[in-house]
């Protein structure tokens, strides 16, 4: 046989699987789309059909997961390519105290579960109960993402869990090590020193990342060459995976760390941009090989055994997340909602029952067995995400009586959220007898502002048919004056109304800094952060106190103004929050006497 038409053949077999996977993603990531169940259900459908389960179109779905958790690698980067260390920092204890009382409770409670209902040793009980203790980064981060809600509170809450979760790998792959019936692997560390290993190639990374990353991305941006910011991205999170790969350690962890390390760099969101598509194909066909990888002949031989065990950890899982995040001052619906969305279990799973297996601490089936737990877990996220929206719904059916905005007269102002701040906003504009339509979602606001004879119209006022309704089309401004308290003026929402009403002039309220930097660029009239110019006030009256004269408190006034104004452009054009900061006033830093003009 002449060896080209071996090679011949299988970049047939490649182009065959391929266009199979490829298309069955393309009809059922559509469908379940379309019926709004979620791009992951509809590639692990795709996946099932295709698999050598059912129709055997794929022949060794094994061998794709190989390539495509390069996919998870890919979403971890560019997480880590919008998280500033100042932002890990500030979310310190959502990490490390939520994060890891979420690892060590769910772990331990599913693994007592395990023991009591199986009836199973405690070591196999551990290597069952750990890992789908974890959630699934690689469904929850697009969910959000796509949701516009990761850099809210809750989806940073969310965010925090799930990296602790990915830290908790290696702790993890020492215990399975630990209790192993088999010698130990001599390639692979253990214990102490896997611990070890991971903390000198979280600083390798670090170090790579500042003195070798970033300046190779500057000499790419001068090229001015996109491709070249393509192969340099790519570069980046496989190098990472590669090196993290060969100490056996976690490659998404790698893989996020060089994230972060670029997080301070000009170029992220070009990085962003071009490495998003290949995260998103082969995030994507990992879902297709979780798909192909499950067992059904397990689930047929013994559905309600393995659905009540699906539904046991994502009962537990949303009961003790729940109780976790109340406990860590979310209210009870934030807390629901974020216990249902981690109530999955994780892809890690997937490696870790592999890990137990080869140690002899679980038998195949077993493995086998939970795996499809897993995939069914993961496959009814979607679905808890419906019963979340349904609650809510509900909720708001409560306040079915209060009238809409479709009731308002048509006016040429329209005022969003009507708190301390919008009543001050909508007086100003009625003291020159300019008609407003006011709209706020919290029904006790509107009720009490029906007392003091203000109509107030209830609705989200970033939904763009609500808007239509409040005459958006034609009202010459729109004052968006809520607090921001969930991040629901991002700038992508924001961006949707100034694109929906172009003839009307957009203001919006920030809540801070951050807020200000990510609506830069956006065709606002004004975007004004909530407490600046109160605070300037407070801060002259404070001068004035002092014994400093009117002229100086109005020169430190101006001055401050125009330093302040040049940090933001600064930080608008580096993405760092940092910049511009040596020309800040501080205690080294004063404001210089004026000198006095010769008579």
């Amino acid at each position: 046989m002449n060896p080209g038409d071996g090679t011949a053949q299988a970049a047939a077999a490649i182009l065959q699987s391929g266009a199979i996977m490829l298309g069955a993603a393309l009809v059922f990531v559509t469908l379940f789309r379309r019926l709004r169940l979620g791009a992951t259900l509809g590639y692990i459908v795709a996946g099932a059909l295709i698999g050598p389960q059912v129709l055997g179109l794929i022949g060794d779905p094994e061998e794709l997961t190989s390539v495509t958790e390069i996919g998870i690698a890919l979403l971890l980067f560019i997480v880590g390519l919008e998280l500033r260390p100042a932002r890990l920092w500030r979310l310190r204890k959502d990490i490390f105290g939520l994060g890891l009382a979420q690892v060590v409770l769910c772990g331990l409670a599913i693994s007592a579960l395990a023991y009591l209902a199986l009836g199973i040793s405690i070591q196999a009980a551990l290597a069952i109960g750990l890992p789908l203790g974890l959630s699934s980064t690689a469904q929850v981060l697009p969910m959000l993402r796509s949701d516009n809600d990761l850099n809210t509170p809750q989806g940073e809450r969310a965010f925090s869990i799930l990296l602790f979760q990915d830290l908790a790998i290696v702790p993890m792959i020492t215990i399975i090590a630990a209790m192993a019936r088999t010698p130990p692997d001599p390639s692979a560390p253990v214990g102490l020193a896997l611990a070890l290993y991971t903390l000198l190639a979280v600083i390798g990374l670090v170090l790579v990342g500042r003195y070798i990353l970033n300046p190779l991305f500057r000499l790419v941006g001068r090229l001015g060459e996109r491709e070249l910011f393509v192969v340099a991205g790519l570069f980046t999170v496989v190098g990472a995976a590669a090196v993290m790969h060969a100490l056996h350690l976690s490659v998404p962890l790698g893989a996020f760390v060089a994230g972060v390390m670029l997080a301070e760099s000009p170029y992220r969101h070009e990085l962003e941009s071009d490495v998003e598509p290949f995260r998103s194909i082969l995030l994507g066909l990992f879902f297709l090989s979780v798909g192909m990888l499950l067992d059904l002949t397990v689930v047929a031989a013994r559905p309600l055994f393995v659905i009540g065990l699906a539904v046991a950890v994502i009962a537990t899982k949303t009961l003790l997340i729940t109780l976790l995040s109340r406990a860590f001052r979310s209210s009870w619906t934030r807390s629901f909602r974020l216990g249902l969305l981690l109530s999955q279990a994780g892809e890690f799973g997937f490696v870790l029952f592999a890990q137990a297996t080869a140690a002899l601490l679980i038998t195949p089936e077993a493995a086998a067995l939970f795996g499809a737990v897993v995939t069914l877990s993961m496959a009814a996220t979607p679905f808890l995400m419906r019963l979340t929206d349904w609650l809510e719904r509900r909720e708001e059916r409560g306040a079915a009586d209060l009238d809409g905005p479709e009731l308002s007269p048509e006016t040429s102002a329209i005022v969003v959220g009507y708190g301390r701040f919008g009543q001050t906003v909508t007086q100003m504009l009625q003291a020159k007898r300019i008609g407003v339509t006011i709209i706020d979602k919290k029904p006790s606001q509107i009720e009490l502002s029906g007392e003091f004879g203000t109509k107030v119209y209830y609705g989200d006022g970033l939904r763009l048919d609500l808007l239509r309704a409040a005459g958006a089309e034609t009202a010459k401004v729109i004052a968006f004056c809520n607090d921001n308290e969930g991040g629901e003026l991002s700038r992508s929402a924001v961006k949707a109304v100034l694109e929906a009403f172009p003839q009307a002039s957009v203001m919006v309220r920030a809540f801070d800094r951050r807020h200000l930097i990510e609506l830069r660029g956006l065709d606002l009239v004004l975007a004004e952060r909530e407490l600046f110019e109160s605070a300037v006030v407070m801060g002259k009256a404070a001068l004035r106190a002092s014994g400093i004269p009117a002229a100086e408190v109005e020169r430190v006034d101006h001055e401050y103004r125009m330093r302040d104004c040049d940090r933001l452009e600064r930080q608008r054009q580096t993405g760092d929050i940092r910049a511009g900061w040596e020309t800040s006033f501080g205690e080294e830093r004063p404001l210089p006497d004026k000198e006095a003009t010769p008579a």
